[in-house]
């Protein structure tokens, strides 16, 4: 695979606990099961979907995919189940650059070494596959767990782009900016690993 085929393609990425898949129509039925009765679609600041919308989440997603804007995961855990989605998105291979984010986990494994791992994969194909400068993490001023788990990263917050988006349900949306450099890699790969190893 070329790199340029890397930009445009959805890798497969595998650890012990999770493994990130390419998102495809057929996940939209583990999708909903996993949104099911979390209360994430009631978070009236974040884009987690009801299990109604599920569908026109994903071909949402895909058609993003097609326009070469994101790269869509479905995640699983160890037993293979689907537990969330996330992308990468804000592509930019000139640069190169990249966000990460549209994240969202069951309840049941939050906090655990599967999305631990699950960050550790996809930072890892960021910056040692794709040779990015820097990888963006993006949330709503009031997501303050998003906040803390972003920072907990190793990621440093740049800034807060005032009335940046809007937020679902149309209110002006205040954009907390994390960012992890090509330089601070080694350092934030080995605190992964060593938050994962905590969790074993």
């Amino acid at each position: 695979m070329s790199s340029a085929d890397h930009w445009v393609q959805v890798p497969t990425l595998r650890g012990r606990h999770v493994s990130l898949e390419p998102l495809q129509p057929s996940h939209v039925p583990g999708l909903q099961q996993a949104v099911q009765g979390s209360g994430l679609d009631q978070l009236w600041f974040t884009q987690v979907p009801a299990p109604p919308d599920v569908a026109a989440y994903v071909d949402a997603a895909l058609q993003a995919q097609a326009e070469g804007r994101v790269l869509p995961f479905v995640i699983c855990d160890a037993a293979g189940d689907i537990v969330g989605s996330t992308r990468y998105y804000g592509l930019d291979a000139s640069v190169p650059t990249l966000s990460i984010g549209y994240t969202w986990h069951a309840p049941r494994v939050q906090r655990t070494g599967l999305n631990t791992e699950a960050k550790l994969l996809l930072l890892q194909h960021a910056f040692e596959t794709l040779g990015c400068l820097s990888v963006v993490f993006e949330t709503s001023w009031f997501n303050h767990a998003s906040r803390t788990a972003i920072a907990r990263l190793g990621a440093k917050q740049d800034g807060v782009l005032r009335n940046h988006r809007r937020h679902p349900d149309g209110t002006p949306r205040d954009t907390v900016i994390f960012s992890i450099i090509d330089a601070e890699w080694t350092g934030v790969k080995r605190h992964l690993q060593f938050r994962l190893d905590s969790h074993s």
